[in-house]
């Protein structure tokens, strides 16, 4: 036997889910901004970190990244969402050395390590 809504507790959250979902129009999943379906891969190669964004509908114009050595922040902005991710980069690195291209909706962003904690000389 069915019960109604008011038998399952979690009834009511995941029709809003479902409605926000078909909707397409805002933040769906963990709260970060990005939808479902969207995913940002970190690759670290030897000297490098290399990021890439799927952005979909999303024009070059409306992205923003900013970098402090240690998280790489993308904001992105499309007629029916907005993004807005923090990836924690798996090592420091030089955030002056950032380089990003952007096709068919796909993010790509290059930037170098850093070598290890460099040695203080006391004098």
């Amino acid at each position: 036997m069915r019960g109604d809504d008011r038998d399952d507790p979690f009834g009511d959250i995941f029709d809003e889910i479902e409605r926000m979902m078909n909707e397409m129009t805002g933040p769906v999943g963990d709260g970060s901004g990005f939808s479902s379906e969207t995913h940002v891969d970190v690759y670290e190669e030897a000297e490098q970190i290399r990021l890439v964004a799927d952005l979909p509908g999303v024009e070059k114009e409306g992205i923003e990244l900013k970098c402090d050595g240690k998280t790489l922040t993308i904001s992105a902005v499309s007629p029916h969402r907005e993004y807005d991710e923090r990836v924690r980069l798996p090592a420091r690195v030089d955030e002056h050395s950032a380089s990003a291209s952007f096709n068919n909706g796909i993010l790509e962003v290059t930037v170098d390590k850093l070598g290890d904690s460099a040695a203080i000389d006391v004098e």
